[in-house]
């Protein structure tokens, strides 16, 4: 019986917590952000991931309640430990964007975060990682062209654009133009404006 009454409780918990999440989202789109947040918040206190997620975007933004970059990276820290993928690359961003002098072990655990949304098909985090890997102090190429390819596959003109760069300047693969310009014209017709400019070059 303790059993079942602590399972029910939890469920309710976690109920609750879906319940202001999707209160918070409506309040958002019907422009009302500081309740938008106040109910984010209710929900990220009891540990709902989405809701610690949405906490984060509305401190880095500053919507419905002061921006605090801080403060975002905490609940996105939150989130992400609960292996939300979006929440995993924020946070890991920030790490990588906040470091004081690039320490060693906060670039580890940045880069372990960004690797665990790529992994989950967050396109943002292939092409961040990818650009990362590219021109990192010490560049590790073939595994940067691998992002960028997951990314550009995943539909983002950006990276497939600096794919194209990879195999006109042979980074990571062999030199190939004839790919290069199948990937800037690819890049070009989504709009991307290197492209069309390496295009016209």
């Amino acid at each position: 019986l303790e059993e079942a009454a602590f399972q029910l409780q939890q469920i309710f918990r976690m109920d609750i917590s879906i319940a202001l999440n999707i209160l918070g989202i409506e309040s958002m789109r019907a422009g009302h952000c500081r309740t938008g947040f106040t109910c984010f918040k209710l929900a990220a206190d009891r540990g709902y991931s989405k809701a610690q997620f949405n906490v984060g975007l509305c401190y880095e933004h500053g919507r419905g309640t002061e921006k605090d970059l801080e403060k975002a990276a905490l609940y996105y820290c939150h989130a992400a430990s609960s292996c939300h993928p979006m929440a995993q690359y924020r946070y890991g961003r920030y790490l990588l964007q906040h470091s004081p002098g690039q320490q060693w072990d906060r670039l580890q655990r940045a880069l372990t975060f960004l690797e665990r949304a790529a992994t989950a098909g967050i396109t943002e985090a292939q092409a961040y990682l990818g650009v990362f890997y590219m021109r990192g102090l010490q560049p590790q190429e073939k595994r940067g062209l691998k992002y960028l390819l997951l990314a550009a596959n995943s539909g983002d003109a950006q990276s497939r654009y600096h794919v194209g760069v990879c195999y006109e300047q042979g980074l990571g693969v062999q030199q190939n133009l004839a790919e290069a310009l199948r990937h800037y014209r690819e890049a070009a017709a989504a709009g991307n404006r290197h492209a069309q400019e390496r295009l016209r070059l």
